[in-house]
């Protein structure tokens, strides 16, 4: 009973840096690492990274690329060869191993590529979360993330010219700091 419980607490830790996107390369590499269960899906890993890397239009493919060459991901219903692509939504977290590095992408057309990275050191998601997470969750991080479609501002339609700062000038007194 005791090992059942060691192997059920036990999860794994995946390190999953932003690489580049959208034509740039990034550095210093904005990072999050995830608790996740070997029973999550990588359709589940998938929805977890793009949470944790603000990718608020989720209108797009992605893929998981495995050392080993094998493909998993969200299937284009138009163009589906199982031969070519394992679905995400049935392949589990449990085909990894130890110190393995893995691709993901996200949207083809833009290219966001992470290198993601198996932890060597399982982990206890009650000791180092404090709950059992339904979903992968991202338990440390660090970095700047950039916006999806590069915007930089709300109204930004790509010219260089940022708007003025208005410093706390536009913000409501709900704050003493606040003018």
């Amino acid at each position: 009973m005791a090992i059942w419980r060691f192997v059920a607490r036990a999860w794994l830790a995946i390190r999953v840096e932003l690489v580049s996107g959208r034509g740039e390369h990034l550095w210093p590499r904005p990072s999050r690492t995830f608790a996740a269960a070997r029973t999550h899906s990588f359709s589940q890993l998938a929805e977890a990274i793009d949470t944790a890397f603000a990718r608020w239009d989720r209108a797009h493919l992605y893929q998981f690329v495995l050392g080993d060459g094998r493909a998993i991901g969200q299937p284009d219903p138009d163009d589906f060869d199982e031969e070519e692509l394992i679905d995400g939504e049935r392949a589990k977290l449990s085909i990894l191993t130890p110190g393995e590095q893995f691709l993901y992408e996200f949207d083809f057309g833009d290219g966001w590529l992470h290198l993601c990275t198996v932890g060597t050191v399982q982990i206890d998601p009650d000791s180092q979360l404090g709950i059992r997470p339904a979903t992968p969750l991202p338990y440390d991080g660090w970095g700047t993330m950039p916006d999806q479609h590069g915007r930089r501002w709300a109204e930004d339609d790509g010219e260089p010219e940022e708007p003025p700062n208005p410093g706390t000038s536009d913000l409501p007194p709900l704050h003493p700091t606040w003018s």
